[in-house]
């Protein structure tokens, strides 16, 4: 029996090393809890390249093992082939999806959403922006896991509902 097609999820901010990072160690680790894990491709890539091959910022890393957390990674901009390898593009603010749908090739085929979109405590008079903690203190940091954890479920949700992934069952 051949395996079932993986969805591809690309989260995306400006440099790759706080907030993408942060939603993609997020969602994959949501996603292995729900045994979702082989049916998803789970990335991050930023829009511009400035930091491209570095690590994830210390604070980002140093919040994220407050909560049992923990992912290697190493910076990366957004390519064209993103377009078309991954399902849904993530955006973490309104600038980041700006410059992906600039960035999108002519008929690109994914879909490109905000991440807070998928927020069930956000109102659309609120902001639909991931605020970037890269200038801040640590309080920033542990908001934004706190955004990733819950809007990382309701994608989850969202994606189980609308593409009907389902667990992993064990072999017999």
């Amino acid at each position: 029996m051949e395996p079932p097609e993986t969805f591809g999820v690309l989260f995306v901010c400006l440099g790759n090393i706080c907030r993408s990072p942060t939603a993609e160690g997020v969602f994959r680790h949501l996603a292995r809890q729900r045994g979702l894990d082989g049916q998803l491709r789970v990335d991050s890539a930023g829009t511009i390249g400035f930091h491209a091959g570095d690590r994830s910022d210390p604070r980002t890393l140093a919040a994220a093992a407050k909560r049992g957390l923990r992912w290697e990674h190493r910076s990366r901009q957004v390519t064209a082939a993103d377009f078309e390898d991954f399902d849904l593009l993530v955006a973490m603010d309104r600038k980041n999806e700006r410059d992906l749908r600039a960035m999108a090739p002519p008929g690109h085929r994914c879909e490109i959403v905000l991440f807070r979109s998928f927020d069930p405590t956000t109102s659309f008079a609120k902001s639909l922006d991931v605020p970037d903690p890269y200038f801040g203190g640590d309080a920033g940091f542990e908001e934004v896991l706190d955004l990733c954890e819950r809007c990382g479920a309701a994608l989850l949700d969202h994606l189980v509902a609308e593409r009907a992934l389902a667990p992993a069952r064990p072999a017999v």
